[in-house]
């Protein structure tokens, strides 16, 4: 009589394949709000400079570029911070149901 193992127990289970695809869905998307940005800004600093280097205001010694640059910075820590909420509250609640669901 073989046993199964605890691995393809929870690899079988619903509750696990919903697990993965929130997950994923949520990993692509908040990638993608990331990536986008960032290479957005790579590209008009290779081919528009002039545009990063202009000054927020005629007062002003700061250039567009560095504020985009602490806003696509600043936008990644709050995204990582989404993640690591939702990884808690959701993905974890889920990991805990399915591994007491799998245990019976």
């Amino acid at each position: 009589m073989s046993h199964k193992s605890a691995y393809s127990i929870i690899g079988e289970h619903p509750l696990f394949e919903e697990l993965v695809r929130r997950r994923r869905r949520l990993v692509v998307l908040l990638s993608a709000v990331t990536l986008v940005p960032y290479y957005l800004f790579i590209l008009v600093a290779a081919l528009r400079p002039d545009i990063l280097a202009a000054r927020v205001s005629a007062l002003s010694s700061v250039s567009v570029g560095w504020l985009v640059g602490v806003l696509i910075i600043l936008g990644a820590w709050l995204l990582t911070g989404l993640y690591v909420s939702r990884a808690n509250n959701e993905f974890d609640g889920l990991t805990s149901k399915l591994v007491g669901e799998a245990a019976k």
